[in-house]
C-alpha cells in the first residue's frame, strides 16, 4: 500500500555557539505548522510550513526518545527495545524470530564497517540485478536482545569518527519465512564552512558531507516531482551520485515506510540552513513509497539467484571457458592472465545487456557469495557473532584497551594506584570511552611497533614513552614519567 514519507520537526536549544553571539530565535509553532522569519528582512512576512509532527523543544524539555517513538511508530516501525518486547509476547509455537544487526559509517564517501574489527579499509557498494544496492563484505551479527543491539552500538559509536551513521536490523520471522529491514540513519548537519571555520581536513569533510547532502536534496526533488507529475518510474533519479543515496535507494522510493526527524536552529545566525532543511523536509513529505508484505523472500531470491548462476555457468561454458567454471557449491576461478588476453574482450548478450567474460565471471562469484550467505544457518550466524567479539576484545586487550572482566562492553573506570590514560576528543560521545593502561617498565604510544596504538593526523609512528616504576619510598605508589619522543 502506498504511504508518504512521514516527516517530523524538532526545534532544538541554542547551543554554546548561538548563546556566546547572542542569537535570536526567529522560529515558533502553531500545532503543526512552524514558522520562520527573515532576520534581515523583519517586514516580510513568515515563511510557514506544514508536518505531521512539529516538536518544541527550545524553551520546554521534550524527550527526544519521545519523540523518535512517536514518528518512528506512526510508520509501523517501532524501535529496537519495542522490536524485542513484541517478539517476547509471542504465544505461536510454530513462530520464531531471528534478528541480525550491521552497523555502517559513511565518511568522506567511504563505508565502513563499526562493528568488524578486521575492517580497516573501505567497502564496496554493490548494486545486484536482483538484490539491489548493498554493501559487500559488511558484518551482519546475529542478536538475540536488545541489551546485543545496545551493546553493539556502543561499539561501533567508539569507532566511528561523527558524518553519516546506518544501523540496520534485519528481523527473519520463521513460518512463511517474512523478512523485515530497519534503517536507522543519523545524517549529519550541513554547515556554511564561513560560519563554522573548517579548515584543512575539517573543511574537506564538510564539503564531502554537504556534497552528501546535496544529492539527497536531489534525490528527494527527483522523487517529489514524479509524484507532483505523475512522470514514469523509468525517469532517472540520481541515486548513484553519492554512496548515501545509493544505500537507501530502497528506503527513499521503493518497498519501505519512511519517517524523517529534522532538528532545526532557531537561531537567526542559522537562518538560511534552517530555511534550506525546512524546505528539504516540505519536499520529503511528497515522496510516497509502496511498502507491502516480503512474503517468502529468501526462497524466491535464492531461486533466482541460482537461475542466474545456471545462465552464467552456460555462457561461460558456450564461450569455452569450462575451467573456469566449477562445480555447485564451490568458488568459481578468476581469469587468468592467458585467459584475459584471449577472452575477455568478447561480449556476449546476457539478460539483454553485452557482457565480457571477465564481468560474467565476476558476476558468477558474487551471485555464489550471495547465495553462501543466505543460505547460512541462525546457529552459524551466532558462531560468528560470537566469534567477532571474541577478536574484538582480543585486538581491543593488545591496544592497552581495560575489558571488563564479564567479557562485556570497554569498561570506563579509575583503578586506584594504577597509572593509565583516557581519550578524551571533542564528541562527548566519544569522550572518555577508551582506558589505556600504562605497564610497570616502559610503555610506547604511537602507530607502529608500539604498546598503545594512536591514530590520527599528527600522531608519529614513535610518539611518546611512559616509563612506570614503583616508589618504595613513597609506600609503594607508582610513579609515571612521560618522555616525548622529537623527531
Amino acid at each position: 500500500m502506498a504511504a508518504s514519507v512521514k516527516v517530523a520537526v524538532r526545534v532544538r536549544p541554542f547551543n554554546s555557539r548561538e548563546t556566546s553571539r547572542d542569537a535570536k530565535c526567529v522560529i515558533h509553532m502553531q500545532g503543526n505548522t512552524t514558522c520562520i522569519w527573515n532576520p534581515k528582512q523583519p517586514k516580510e512576512a513568515a515563511k510557514n510550513f506544514s508536518f505531521d509532527y512539529s516538536y518544541w523543544s527550545h524553551s520546554t524539555v521534550r524527550s527526544r526518545a519521545a519523540v523518535y517513538c512517536c514518528c518512528l511508530r506512526s510508520c509501523g516501525s517501532g524501535m529496537c527495545e519495542d522490536l524485542f518486547k513484541r517478539t517476547s509476547e509471542n504465544t505461536d509455537p510454530d513462530l520464531s524470530y531471528s534478528v541480525e544487526v550491521s552497523y555502517m559509517e559513511i565518511y568522506c564517501e567511504r563505508v565502513r564497517d563499526l562493528l568488524s574489527p578486521k575492517s580497516k579499509g573501505a567497502l564496496r557498494v554493490r548494486e545486484h540485478p536482483i538484490m539491489g544496492p548493498y554493501v559487500e563484505d559488511l558484518s551482519k551479527l546475529a542478536v538475540t536482545s536488545y541489551t546485543d543491539i545496545r551493546d553493539l552500538m556502543d561499539v561501533g559509536n567508539k569507532a566511528r569518527y561523527k558524518p553519516h551513521q546506518l544501523c540496520v536490523c534485519v528481523l527473519l520471522t520463521c513460518l512463511s519465512v517474512q523478512v523485515s529491514k530497519v534503517s536507522l540513519v543519523d545524517l549529519a548537519g550541513s554547515e556554511r564552512a564561513d560560519s563554522s571555520g573548517a579548515k584543512g581536513v575539517r573543511l574537506k569533510e564538510g564539503a564531502n558531507i554537504n556534497k552528501s547532502l546535496t544529492t539527497l536534496g536531489k534525490v528527494i526533488s527527483a522523487l517529489a516531482e514524479m509524484q507532483n507529475s505523475k512522470r514514469r518510474k523509468s525517469e532517472f533519479i540520481p541515486y548513484r551520485d553519492s554512496v548515501l543515496t545509493w544505500i537507501l535507494k530502497e528506503n527513499l522510493g521503493g518497498n519501505s515506510r519512511t519517517a524523517m526527524i529534522a532538528a532545526l536552529s532557531p537561531a537567526d545566525i542559522n537562518y538560511e540552513e534552517t530555511l534550506s532543511t525546512l524546505r528539504y523536509a516540505d519536499r520529503a513529505k511528497q515522496i510516497r513509497c509502496n511498502a507491502v508484505i516480503n512474503e517468502d523472500p529468501n526462497a524466491r531470491l535464492i531461486r533466482e539467484l541460482k537461475e542466474e548462476v545456471n545462465r552464467l555457468r552456460e555462457l561461460l561454458l558456450s564461450q569455452g571457458l569450462s575451467r573456469l567454471v566449477t562445480a555447485p557449491g564451490t568458488h568459481t576461478h578468476s581469469l587468468t592472465h592467458s585467459h584475459t588476453q584471449t577472452h575477455t574482450h568478447t561480449h556476449k548478450e546476457f539478460q539483454g545487456e553485452m557482457i565480457t567474460n571477465e564481468e560474467a565471471v565476476e558476476r558468477l562469484k558474487e551471485t555464489e557469495k550471495i547465495i553462501a550467505e543466505l543460505n547460512e544457518t541462525w546457529e552459524e550466524k551466532l558462531r560468528k557473532t560470537e566469534s567477532i567479539r571474541l577478536e574484538r576484545e582480543s585486538i581491543l586487550a593488545e591496544m592497552g584497551v581495560s575489558i571488563k572482566e564479564d567479557g562485556g562492553t570497554v569498561g570506563v573506570f579509575s583503578p586506584k594506584g594504577t597509572p593509565h590514560l583516557v581519550n578524551l576528543n571533542e564528541d562527548p560521545l566519544m569522550s572518555e570511552c577508551l582506558l589505556y593502561y600504562i605497564k610497570e617498565g616502559v610503555t610506547r604510544v604511537g602507530q607502529k611497533d608500539v604498546d598503545i596504538k594512536l591514530s590520527g593526523q599528527f600522531i608519529k609512528e614513535q610518539h611518546c614513552v611512559f616509563y612506570s616504576y614503583i616508589n618504595q619510598n613513597g609506600g609503594g605508589k607508582s610513579v609515571c614519567v612521560c618522555v616525548c619522543v622529537c623527531e
